[in-house]
């Protein structure tokens, strides 16, 4: 699902992301939390990779954590996102990322609903929504 390997040099991501967009995917940065658009968003469609439109998440998979972030049980595609440990701000987590061009996308937790019970808490900035075809 992944496919190719997405590669650009640093000064081409500047250029077609947003300075927030190139902080969060480029940087591992995070948004403020309540902060991102599709924290509370309802609609139905497929999350896409802002950087490199791989699909990632299912709007069916997406509940509300609470934690003022979007939140979903499970990608797509197992393959379409890859995980690491992330032991920055003296906090061990796993950083979720996606496969084709290693934007940083968000963590991943273990505290999610059925049935997978994991929790994958991403940036909005990250994310880019595809709507469902009538």
């Amino acid at each position: 699902m992944a496919g190719d390997k997405i590669v650009k040099s640093d000064a081409e991501w500047r250029e077609l992301l947003t300075p927030e967009q190139y902080q969060v995917c480029r940087q591992k940065g995070t948004e403020r939390a309540f902060t991102g658009k599709y924290d509370r968003c309802k609609d139905k469609g497929t999350y896409v990779c802002q950087c490199c439109g791989n699909p990632l998440f299912a709007s069916d998979t997406k509940f509300d954590s609470g934690t003022g972030w979007p939140s979903f049980y499970a990608p797509i595609d197992p393959e379409a996102v890859e995980e690491e440990e992330d032991n920055s701000f003296f906090m061990r987590r796993t950083e979720v990322m996606c496969a084709r061009c290693d934007s940083h996308l968000g963590h991943v937790f273990p505290d999610g609903p059925a049935p997978t019970g994991l929790r994958y808490c991403m940036n909005s900035v990250s994310l880019d929504l595809q709507p469902d075809e009538e």
